[in-house]
């Protein structure tokens, strides 16, 4: 594990307070630790990926629940805790499909400057990893996309996943405009079909795939699409996959960031997440890689909440 790349991830870390059910006329909830970026982490840790957490977690009990979880998958938590409270995301469910209402205004993932990001980061950084609701608005988002920008100029590997949370943006054309410009930046990016909708409204998804691939420079652009598979291109091959069925789906929550993990996790440890060797995959290999976190994805739907499966847990669905 010493010579693995070493990942950064930077982004939210909050409590999904998930509808349960009803007792006596009112809804129940289960506290479970989560935010897209927390995700991704773990689901790298747990496949042997070398996970470094950038962002800060309170020192509140909610927050303890956070650390717990991350040191338990094996990601190494780089920011020091701090005090103020933890962001919360109200989670209802329709057919599995999750709801969202976000709780984040003074909270202690928020609490970050471009400063205190690079302090963060360990040395011998190779990639870093960045999306979700840390780009949306303030000073954090500035900050974040700004460390983007840092780490590209220093020759990192940026990894880009926007999971747009639209109920959030009261600004839509600062928040659009900072994400066109991320998509410029990264060497790396997933996004699902609703986030591609956002970035091209009223354009039919294919001719909105096209448009983002022949916009952005990144090496390598995967599109999921939930029960309809996911397809990626890096320049000179574009391969599309199904979907693999989950006999028993739990719920979808965290499924897009597992996915996104399970990318970065068996990209690092094939080594071939560099911008040359990511151009240089063949129709096979995306489809091996595409087909890889997929599984992942779908194992975790098999799960109530984000939990990523281990690597020898995906290896044996591969079989």
């Amino acid at each position: 594990m010493s010579d693995q790349k070493i990942i950064a991830i930077g982004g939210e870390n909050l409590i999904d307070r998930v509808q349960t059910g009803a007792q006596d006329g009112q809804t129940t909830f289960a506290n479970n630790p989560g935010g897209s970026p927390f995700n991704v982490a773990m689901a790298v840790a747990r496949q042997d990926g070398v996970a470094h957490y950038l962002t800060p977690i309170s020192t509140d009990d909610m927050g303890d629940l956070l650390a717990e979880r991350l040191i338990n998958s094996g990601v190494h938590i780089a920011a020091p805790r701090r005090d103020e409270p933890t962001s919360l995301a109200i989670v209802t469910l329709n057919n599995g499909i999750p709801d969202y209402e976000f709780r984040r205004t003074g909270t202690a993932e928020r609490c970050v400057t471009e400063a205190s990001i690079a302090a963060a980061q360990p040395p011998g950084t190779a990639v870093f990893h960045i999306g979700s609701l840390a780009l949306i608005e303030g000073d954090d988002a500035r900050a974040w996309e700004a460390a983007a920008n840092t780490a590209s100029a220093n020759g990192q590997m940026v990894s880009l996943d926007p999971n747009v949370r639209t109920s959030l943006i009261h600004d839509h054309e600062n928040y659009r405009a900072r994400l066109m410009r991320l998509f410029h930046t990264a060497d790396l990016v997933k996004l699902s079909d609703e986030d591609l909708e956002y970035f091209y409204p009223d354009t039919p998804l294919q001719s909105a795939w096209e448009s983002l691939c022949n916009t952005s420079p990144a090496a390598l652009i995967v599109l999921t699409k939930g029960p309809d598979g996911a397809q990626a291109y890096n320049g000179d091959h574009h391969v599309s996959i199904a979907a693999p069925k989950v006999p028993d789906l739990k719920d979808t929550i965290g499924a897009g960031d597992t996915f996104m993990g399970t990318l970065l996790a068996t990209l690092t440890a094939s080594d071939t997440l560099t911008k040359d060797k990511l151009k240089g995959l063949d129709d096979a290999m995306l489809k091996t890689l595409l087909t890889r976190a997929a599984q992942a994805a779908a194992l975790n739907c098999a799960q109530e909440g984000c939990n990523p499966p281990t690597l020898t847990e995906l290896d044996a669905a591969l079989v």
